[in-house]
C-alpha cells in the first residue's frame, strides 16, 4: 500500500486503536458521552473502513457505565483494541460518571455482541491498554502523579491482569513520565513486542496544538524504558496555529501482513469557514511518515 489520502476516517473518530486478524484490520475509537459508544470499523487496506457497529450498544451496558450522568467530554475515553487466542479485548475508561472506572469487554466477533463491562479494582486513571506477551497479560494506564512536581505531570503504570478472574495482581511498575522533564499528559500508552524489544508508544502534550507522539523501549515489559532521543516521533505542533491539520497525536501501531508497520493517529482539521475541529483518524507509515 503506497497511495492513500488522509483522513481515512473524517468526522468524530478520535483516539484510534487498531489490531489485525489475518487479512482484516479492526479499529476502535473514543465516543465520550455519546450512546451507542465505542464505534468499530473493519478494513482490508487500512484506508477504506466499513462500520461494524458499537461495543457499547445495550442499555444494560450503558447503565453499568452510567453514561447518562457524564458531562460534555466525559464518558468513554481512549479504548485499546487487541486480539488474542480467538478473543477480542477492548480496554477503556468511563470518566465523569458516578465513579471513574476502567474496564474491559470481550467478544469473538467485533461486530458484536460484546460482553458486559468487567471493572478492574485499582485501575486508577485513564487510557488503559492491554498487552499479551509470552503467556502473560499486562494492563497499563495513565494517571496524574500525586503529588505532582508540576500541573499535568502524569505517570504510565503497569500491572499484571488475570482476564478470567477480572482482576489486577502483582507488583505495580511505573514505566514513563514523558519524553522530557516538564512534559505534560504522557497518556494513551500502547505496548508492542518487536525484535527482542518492548516498545512503549505514548501521547504527550495534551490534545491541543502541543499534541505529539513519543516512544521508549526496554528489554523487559516492566522496564526500565529509555526514550527515543528524537522524541517526539510525530507532531504537527511545529507548524503553528494556521496549519490545516493540527493536534496530531495519540497513535496506535499495527503490523501489516507484508511486515510493514503503520500508525493510525488522531488529528484536528482547521476549517477555513469556522474554527471547527473534527477529531478524525490519520494513517501514516510508521517507518517513514
Amino acid at each position: 500500500m503506497t497511495v492513500f489520502a488522509n483522513p481515512v476516517l473524517p468526522g468524530m473518530y478520535p483516539d484510534p486503536s487498531v489490531c489485525r486478524v489475518g487479512d482484516t484490520f479492526y479499529l476502535a475509537n473514543s465516543s465520550f458521552e455519546y450512546f451507542p459508544g465505542l464505534p468499530l470499523h473493519s478494513s482490508t487496506d487500512l484506508v477504506t473502513w466499513t462500520p461494524l457497529g458499537h461495543a457499547i450498544d445495550r442499555t444494560g451496558q450503558a447503565g453499568l457505565l452510567d453514561l447518562a450522568g457524564v458531562p460534555d467530554s466525559g464518558g468513554l475515553y481512549a479504548p485499546t483494541l487487541r486480539h488474542h487466542d480467538g478473543l477480542f479485548f477492548l480496554a477503556c475508561t468511563v470518566v465523569g460518571g458516578a465513579a471513574d472506572a476502567s474496564f474491559f469487554l470481550t467478544t469473538t466477533d467485533p461486530a458484536g455482541p460484546w460482553s458486559d463491562p468487567v471493572f478492574l479494582e485499582g485501575a486508577r486513571g485513564i487510557d488503559p491498554t492491554v498487552f499479551f506477551h509470552e503467556g502473560r497479560v499486562w494492563w497499563a494506564g495513565c494517571r496524574l502523579v500525586e503529588p505532582g512536581a508540576y500541573p499535568g505531570q502524569t505517570e504510565i503504570w503497569l500491572r499484571e491482569l488475570d482476564p478470567v478472574a477480572g482482576r489486577l495482581f502483582g507488583q505495580e511498575h511505573i514505566l514513563w513520565n514523558g519524553a522530557v522533564a516538564g512534559a505534560v499528559w504522557a497518556e494513551g500508552p500502547h505496548l508492542f513486542a518487536h525484535d527482542g524489544w518492548i516498545y512503549l508508544l505514548a501521547a504527550e502534550g495534551g490534545t491541543e496544538r502541543n499534541h505529539a507522539v513519543s516512544v521508549a523501549r526496554s528489554r523487559s515489559v516492566t522496564g526500565p524504558y529509555v526514550g527515543n532521543p528524537g522524541n517526539p516521533v510525530l507532531s504537527h505542533r511545529q507548524l503553528g496555529a494556521t496549519a490545516s491539520v493540527q493536534n496530531v497525536g495519540h497513535a496506535d501501531l499495527v503490523e501489516a501482513g507484508d511486515g510493514s508497520w503503520w500508525a493510525l493517529a488522531l488529528a484536528g482539521k482547521l476549517s477555513a469557514i469556522a474554527l471547527f475541529q473534527a477529531k478524525y483518524s490519520l494513517i501514516l507509515n510508521a517507518a517513514g511518515g
